[in-house]
């Protein structure tokens, strides 16, 4: 596990989330103090992309908008 400074860690953000991307894990420090991890993403987690789709639909069906449009709600949310 590696500790990098909350600069270097900003200024090599991309580099450090390839590092990680392959595994490793890295410590975010701010005046020496740990404030934060990188460390990879469970791919497990991952959902499948058919079962999302459906999933949309079929709130779809049973969700409705009132007889509004998308855009009357937006205008709607913004004289809030």
């Amino acid at each position: 596990m590696s500790k990098i400074s909350s600069y270097e860690a900003k200024t090599n953000l991309s580099k450090l989330l390839a590092r990680t991307a392959k595994g490793e894990h890295i410590t975010i420090t701010k005046h020496g103090v740990s404030v934060a991890m990188l460390v990879p993403a469970d791919s497990s987690t991952k959902a499948d992309v058919r079962n999302v789709v459906k999933s949309l639909r079929n709130f779809r069906k049973s969700h409705s908008l009132g007889g509004m449009t998308l855009r009357e709600m937006i205008e709607e949310g913004r004289r809030c």
